[in-house]
This record gives C-alpha cells, sequence and structure tokens, in this order.
C-alpha cells in the first residue's frame, strides 16, 4: 500500500511537471541566473568587506559551539514564519497580472542569496570547510525549499497565462483556486522544511563544530 501511493504521489508530480515544463524551465533558468549573480557579486567584494564577513561568520561558529541552550521553539516559529511569508507573497503577486514581474524578481533574489551564501562560504572558510558548513547548515531544508518555492512561482505564472488567455470570470476564478490550493501544499512543504533546518541542520552543524 505505502508503495502504491508513493508511486502515485510520484506519478501525480511528474504529470505537473511534464504539463508544466516551459514555466519550470522559465522559472528555474532565473533562480540559476540569481546563483550566478551571486557568485559574481562574491567574487568582486573588496577586502575590507571580505574581512568583515570572515569576522561575522567566526563570530556566528563561537557563539553557536558555546551554546548550550538554544530554544528551538522560538527559532521553528521564526522559520516557518520566514517561509510561509515568502510563499504569501510569491502567491499574491502570482494572483494579479502586474506582480508576475514582481514574483519573477524574488526567485532572481533567492537564487542570488542561495550563491552568495555558498560561495562567500567557500571564500572565507576554503573548499573543504565551507562544503562543510553548507551542507550542515543549509542543504538539507533546501531540499524542499527550493523546489516549493520555484513550484509557487510556476502555479503563479500559469494563472498568470491562464487570465492572459481567457479573461471569463468563472475561468479565473477556478485557476486562483487550484493555485491557491497548491500553493497551501506548497506552504506545509515549506514548513516542513523549517522543522528540518531547527531540528536536522542545527544540530547536524552544532557537532560538526565541536568534532
Amino acid at each position: 500500500m505505502k508503495r502504491d501511493k508513493r508511486l502515485k504521489i510520484k506519478e501525480v508530480i511528474l504529470t505537473h511537471i511534464s504539463n508544466n515544463k516551459k514555466e519550470y524551465f522559465i522559472i528555474t533558468l532565473l533562480f540559476i541566473i540569481g546563483i550566478f549573480l551571486g557568485v559574481f557579486f562574491t567574487n568582486n567584494i573588496n577586502e575590507t568587506e571580505q574581512e568583515s564577513i570572515k569576522e561575522y561568520i567566526n563570530t556566528f561558529i563561537e557563539t553557536l559551539k558555546n551554546s548550550q541552550n538554544i530554544n528551538s521553539i522560538e527559532l521553528l516559529k521564526n522559520s516557518i514564519f520566514s517561509y510561509v511569508l515568502l510563499a504569501l507573497i510569491i502567491w499574491f503577486f502570482g494572483t494579479t497580472v502586474i506582480g508576475i514581474p514582481i514574483v519573477f524578481g524574488i526567485i532572481i533574489y533567492k537564487g542570488f542569496c542561495l550563491g552568495y551564501t555558498i560561495s562567500i562560504f567557500i571564500k572565507i572558510l576554503g573548499m573543504q570547510q565551507g562544503m562543510t558548513f553548507i551542507f550542515s547548515s543549509i542543504f538539507l531544508q533546501n531540499i524542499l525549499i527550493i523546489p516549493a518555492t520555484i513550484a509557487i512561482a510556476v502555479s503563479g505564472f500559469k494563472l498568470y497565462k491562464a487570465i492572459v488567455k481567457d479573461r471569463k470570470k468563472e475561468t479565473i476564478k477556478m485557476e486562483i483556486v487550484r493555485h491557491t490550493i497548491f500553493s497551501l501544499i506548497m506552504i506545509i512543504i515549506l514548513c516542513l522544511a523549517g522543522v528540518i533546518e531547527v531540528f536536522a541542520s542545527n544540530n547536524l552543524l552544532k557537532w560538526i563544530l565541536g568534532q
């Protein structure tokens, strides 16, 4: 039974991606462009900025090493709030025709943040330590965050195309409902990513730093 359910879920996901492959290609391309912009920006920071970032990272590492009692519930609330807020912003602008460029901008910005974070860790900490830090601190939750964020943007893009193509009120209402339901499912996934970040990634990072 469990195997059958997994196969059905996998089939639904693959069908959804196949039916919206053009939209996924465009949104994913924007995300990748953002990553490259983040890497490019990192490679062009001056020595003063680099030293400032290095000091911040070292302070963060020392604080994490020495912290015994971290309020996980508070961290979880903040993490989930930030992810849900991001999803709601993308959902909202995805329901408006004029908001689609903003959705594209958010996706590029998210890619930029990821590219900047990865490249700055490697630049400051070196390849080995930097990759270890990246894997333990941001990799696990981003397995869910990146696809879910892209999926909400794709859903909004699909809604935009539907509105432009067919301006009937009935069609628009139905597409908005679909977009909303789909976004809510992605929000649940983002909440799960928040749980992974707080209870898996943070503890994994603390364990690695303690070695």
